[in-house]
């Protein structure tokens, strides 16, 4: 089987790491007490979504939950929707295998949190009502600007879904003695019921849930390794430096990106990219204003900030606890199921096999999350964006959108399954990279601009957008992952593996350039149009009313 790295990585938190955790993946016995666990979790989030399939009768409760999440609820889906399970075994398997670089690199995935919260979150829910794509369209033409923002999200969520599938497949198949197929047909099933029936206020409590879990089961690790070393961080990292193979190396940064473009790159990739998630994006129509949409970012920067720290915990823990054990070894000395099982080998040696089998449930918890938080988006894309605002030009009701988004779901979801089976042998770790490269180079620069800058206008947002779409696929093609580790060339034409810096000085510079040189009569309009959308993103002012162009 392929390397444990290249198909768990394909999940959020771990995009930028392919390479830097290897190990075979080690089919492993019954786990009785995490399919208990999981038949609990799976019993309780069925019953979610029955209770919430009575309450989801319009468009607005489908797509949104009538609008009536709190800021605390929300910002703890928002932390649900984005620790993936690639985050908890993932970057704690970066730690233990890297040390310090670890710490590092999952400080990059909060520094897109700033940027939402002072200058996206309240704009994008006075601006818009369903998609992100409303808010790109507000005073742009509807059909070009919203088949762009679908295309992208559509993009995204589908490289996205395919890397969740395929890494949830190998995760259960590790953690379960599940076969491949069953684990991945498993979740497309489960992921088609919460959101068909439920829509989004099941896939938030979905959401909600599996955050406490992951947060309280990582909180309890923490804790018990902290106790350990009688709550010293000294003692605790001076041991580590003891025993682990590097020794001193552990506390020195360098070991993962070393030259200063790729730096540049995946700082650019981590924080655009995580504003120009869909998914994520979504999130913050759920809230009844600008207010509450402020507090879900705050909420979700502390609960993914703390959980990032219990992660560089728990990675120290297991150099001490976990590479110092011989039952968590093979005859090579090297850790069973490879460096990302760090964090599974810990939950057993802190609390045992009861233990064991909840942190197995929770990770299978975290990419149902997951799964549901991005199907739900790619299916408001297609139903909301294109079916609806392209090809009906606005001339729909609010069930026939319904019945079209939950038949884009059941399809998002068998087509899901497909390629999660078809790609289990494939390197997929480049898919999430280039996921995060689309979401920074096309949906990031369009939703900024027509929110901030004056001057631009539907030609510039659709060639700039465009070309910044393509750089970053053609890069990635190009780059050392594909061009070389897939394609098995010798050298690649691109040598960096982060295309983010190019990809979106490109496509600012496009959207730019080809916005002031449109001299057009509605270009001009377009521009007038800006004061009005700038007291409507500042106050709220008909926020609740038709979206008006």
């Amino acid at each position: 089987m392929k390397r444990l790295l290249l198909l768990l990585t394909a999940t959020a938190s771990t995009l930028m790491a392919s390479g830097a955790i290897e190990g075979a993946v080690d089919k492993q016995p019954l786990n009785v007490s995490a399919i208990v666990m999981f038949l609990v979790f799976v019993g309780a989030t069925l019953g979610i979504t029955y209770w919430a399939a009575k309450r989801t009768k319009t468009a607005k409760d489908f797509y949104t939950a009538g609008g009536g999440i709190t800021g605390f609820q929300n910002g703890m889906a928002i932390a649900g929707d984005y620790m993936s399970a690639a985050s908890f075994l993932g970057i704690s398997g970066l730690v233990f295998l890297k040390g310090y670089d670890g710490l590092i690199y999952s400080i990059g995935f909060l520094v897109g949190w700033p940027l939402i919260l002072f200058l996206v979150a309240e704009r994008l829910r006075n601006l818009g009502k369903y998609t992100f794509a409303d808010v790109a369209s507000f005073r742009l033409r509807q059909t070009p600007i919203r088949t762009l923002a679908a295309f992208g999200s559509i993009a995204t969520v589908t490289l996205y879904l395919i890397a969740q599938m395929v890494g949830s497949g190998k995760l259960i198949q590790i953690l379960f003695g599940l076969p491949y197929e069953v684990a991945v047909i498993l979740v497309g099933v489960l992921m088609i019921l919460y959101v068909t029936f439920g829509g989004m206020l099941a896939t938030t409590w979905v959401q909600i849930i599996k955050a406490g879990l992951l947060l309280s089961g990582a909180t309890f690790m923490a804790i018990a390794v902290m106790a350990h070393f009688g709550f010293s961080f000294e003692a605790l990292f001076a041991k580590a430096v003891e025993v682990h193979s590097t020794h001193d190396a552990i506390m020195s940064p360098g070991g993962l990106v070393s030259d200063p473009v790729s730096a540049i790159s995946l700082g650019i990739a981590l924080m655009f990219g995580t504003a120009g998630l869909p998914h994520i994006l979504m999130r913050f129509f759920t809230v009844s204003d600008a207010k509450e949409a402020r507090k879900s970012v705050f909420y979700a920067t502390g609960f993914i900030g703390y959980f990032y720290i219990l992660t560089f915990i728990i990675g120290f823990g297991a150099i001490v606890m976990v590479a110092t054990n011989p039952h968590y070894l093979d005859a090579a000395g090297t850790l069973l199921g490879g460096n990302n099982m760090a964090a599974i080998h810990l939950s057993h040696a802190v609390g045992g096999n009861f233990f064991l089998g909840f942190i197995s449930a929770v990770a299978f918890a975290t990419i149902l999350a997951v799964v549901s938080g991005l199907t739900l988006a790619g299916a408001s894309a297609i139903s909301h964006d294109l079916y609806a605002n392209v090809f009906r030009r606005g001339q729909v009701d609010e069930m026939q959108e319904m019945r079209i988004s939950k038949i884009a779901v059941v399809v998002m979801g068998i087509v899901a399954i497909l390629l999660g089976i078809a790609f289990e042998k494939q390197n997929i770790a480049f898919m999430v990279g280039l996921a995060f490269a689309i979401a920074a180079s096309a949906n990031f620069p369009v939703l900024f601009l027509s929110m901030f800058w004056k001057r631009l206008t539907t030609r510039g947002a659709v060639i700039g957008g465009s070309l910044g779409l393509a750089t970053a696929v053609l890069l990635v093609i190009l780059g050392p992952i594909v061009w070389v580790q897939i394609l098995g060339n010798a050298e690649a034409v691109f040598p960096y593996k982060y295309p983010a810096l190019f990809s979106v000085t490109v496509a600012f510079a496009g959207i730019w350039f080809f916005s002031i040189t449109d001299k057009s009569a509605e270009g001009e309009n377009e521009r007038e149009a800006f004061e009005a959308q700038n007291i409507r993103s500042q106050t709220g002012i008909g926020a609740e009313g038709a979206v008006s162009h």
